[in-house]
């Protein structure tokens, strides 16, 4: 019997939504822990957004940042704007829908491997181990961990190897963000569009799923 497609997922705005205006918010908040102009700092973060995704961890960020805009802050101020920003990592994915934890454990009772690719700072990477979505993996990539960013085709062979698969044999399913759709496609991978969360990629070719509920029967040819 042939072993089921395995299944690779982005995260945000594909298993749980992006909230970026909430991710702004809580950065104004820490601007003010640390001493700086709130929209000078949520600018900041934007700017940095590669630098963070490849490895700073989440102090480094808040130190760095702080002193670049001209704050002096101290490590306890450090610190107390650091958890504030775990604390949001930890709130947006356990914001996880029921019914995409439904999803999985259907995907899974199929025999389907499953894997997670993310664009990520360390602050998920670290929520993520106690989240209800981790048990559900077999595999998951963050980009703060292993130097690499979609859309370069070695974070999809990392993800298939941990997998133990040929990038070949599966499907990843994402909103588009950061040109991953078409990195998945270059990496040998079949590609589904999400829009549940986020219509990111438009352009893309092919009918999106409007909900990830649609994902089971669109595997089965049905």
């Amino acid at each position: 019997m042939a072993v089921p497609q395995p299944v690779i997922f982005d995260l945000f705005h594909t298993l749980v939504d992006g909230a970026n205006p909430e991710r702004d918010r809580v950065v104004g908040e820490m601007a003010l822990m640390v001493g700086v102009e709130p929209a000078a700092l949520v600018a900041a973060y934007h700017a940095t957004w590669r630098d963070r995704m490849l490895g700073w961890d989440v102090a480094e960020t808040v130190r760095n940042l702080a002193r670049r805009l001209g704050g002096t802050p101290t490590e306890e101020q450090v610190a107390r704007a650091a958890a504030h920003r775990r604390e949001l990592a930890a709130r947006l994915l356990d914001g996880v829908a029921p019914e995409t934890l439904a999803l999985l454990d259907a995907l899974r009772a199929d025999g389907r491997p499953l894997g997670l690719i993310s664009n990520a700072t360390a602050e998920t990477a670290e929520a993520w181990r106690s989240s209800a979505l981790a048990r559900r993996f077999d595999a998951a990539v963050f980009s703060c961990t292993v130097g690499l960013a979609k859309p370069d085709a070695a974070i999809y062979r990392t993800a298939a190897e941990r997998l133990g698969v040929d990038p070949t044999d599966c499907v990843f399913v994402g909103d588009g963000a950061d040109g991953e759709l078409g990195g998945a496609a270059a990496a040998g991978m079949t590609v589904i569009r999400t829009i549940q969360h986020s219509d990111t990629d438009p352009a893309w070719d092919g009918q999106p799923l409007t909900t990830l509920d649609e994902l089971p029967s669109l595997l089965r040819g049905e």
